[in-house]
C-alpha cells in the first residue's frame, strides 16, 4: 500500500546555497530535495555536499521530508556523494538519470557500505528513454527504492519532444512511471513545470497531475508551493466524504451487514482503503501546520 505521508509539494533546493539550505526550515513544502547535481556547478560539488550534511545534520526541518539528490555514480562525484551523505540523517536519496535495476543496487551498496540506516529510502529520476524502458525493473529493484520522481524536461528533450500545454507527447512515459509506482507500492512525483510566470499552466499541470494519480508535484520555486499544496492535498469535502465511508463502513460491521450504502452509492472495500488513506494525509498535514504555526 502507497504511503499516506503527505508529498504534495517537493521543492529542489540548490546544495551549494547555505542561504536556501537556511530557508527550507521555514517553507510550508512537505519536502525538500537538497540538490548536488544539476543546481550545483562542478567546482562547488564539495562544498556542496558538506554544506548539506552540516545542515540535515543540524536540523529544524520539523517533519518535512528531506531528500539530496546526488551526483550518479558514473559522474568524479557520485561515489563521494554517497558515502558522505549515507549517515547524515536525511530522509531519502535521490538517483539521477536511473536507468538500470542495477544502478540502483549498485548505490544501495555504496549507502550500506558507509552506514546507511535501515530507514534510509531511494528515490529514483525517471528522466531518460532507457529509463522509462526499464521502469519496472527499476521500481522493484531493491526494498529501499520507495518513490519515482518524473524528470519532464530531460526527458522531452531526449524524445526531440514539444512543451504542450497537455503534455501528450509524454503521456506514455508518464503512463508507464504511474504503473510501475503502483504497481510495486512506490510514491511517484510529477515533474517540473519550468514557467514561473505561467500561473494558470501551472495550476492545469497541477490538476492534470493529480488526475493521472501522481502524489505530489516537483518544483523550482517556493512561490509554486501553495498552488501544489492545495491541488494534490485532500479537499474539506474529500475528507468530509472519507470520514462518512469509514464510519458508515464500521457501523455495517458492527451490524453484520455486508452491502454499505451512503447516499445510495455502493460502498466497497476500495472505497474504503482510499478514504482511509486521504483521512491520514489530512491528519499529517494538520499536524505539519500546527508545528509551523506553533
Amino acid at each position: 500500500m502507497v504511503t499516506a505521508r503527505p508529498r504534495r509539494s517537493v521543492l529542489y533546493m540548490p546544495g551549494s546555497n547555505q542561504r536556501a539550505l537556511e530557508k527550507g526550515r521555514t517553507l510550508p513544502a512537505d519536502a525538500l530535495i537538497l540538490d548536488l547535481e544539476d543546481a550545483v556547478t562542478p567546482d562547488a560539488k564539495a562544498e556542496a555536499r558538506d554544506r548539506i550534511a552540516e545542515a540535515v545534520g543540524t536540523g529544524g526541518y520539523g517533519k518535512r521530508e528531506i531528500v539530496v539528490r546526488v551526483n550518479a555514480l558514473s559522474t568524479p562525484w557520485g561515489y563521494d556523494d554517497l558515502a558522505g551523505l549515507a549517515g547524515c540523517g536525511a530522509d531519502a536519496v535521490l538517483l539521477p538519470k536511473v536507468e538500470s535495476a542495477g544502478e540502483v543496487r549498485q548505490a544501495v551498496a555504496v549507502l550500506e557500505e558507509n552506514g546507511a540506516p535501515e530507514d534510509l529510502a531511494v528515490w529514483c529520476m525517471m528522466e531518460t528513454p532507457r529509463g522509462i524502458l526499464a521502469v519496472a525493473e527499476i521500481a522493484a529493484a531493491h526494498p529501499r527504492v520507495a518513490c519515482l520522481v518524473m524528470g519532464t524536461s530531460d526527458l522531452t528533450k531526449d524524445l526531440h519532444a514539444n512543451h504542450t500545454p497537455g503534455r501528450e507527447p509524454l503521456m506514455t512515459s508518464i503512463g508507464l512511471c504511474l504503473l510501475a509506482a503502483r504497481a510495486h507500492g512506490l510514491a511517484i512525483l510529477d515533474g517540473v513545470h519550468l514557467d514561473l510566470d505561467d500561473e494558470a499552466g501551472f495550476a492545469a499541470a497541477c490538476r492534470q497531475g493529480r488526475d493521472w494519480g501522481f502524489d505530489g508535484k516537483t518544483l523550482i520555486h517556493p512561490k509554486t508551493i501553495a498552488a501544489a499544496n492545495a491541488a494534490f492535498g485532500p479537499s474539506d469535502d474529500e475528507i468530509a466524504w472519507s470520514r462518512r465511508i469509514i464510519a458508515a463502513h464500521e457501523e455495517a460491521a458492527r451490524e453484520g451487514k455486508g452491502v454499505v450504502l451512503v447516499d445510495g452509492k455502493l460502498i466497497e472495500n476500495l472505497h474504503v482503503a482510499e478514504a482511509q488513506r486521504l483521512v491520514v494525509m489530512a491528519e499529517m498535514i494538520a499536524a505539519m501546520e500546527r508545528e509551523a504555526a506553533g
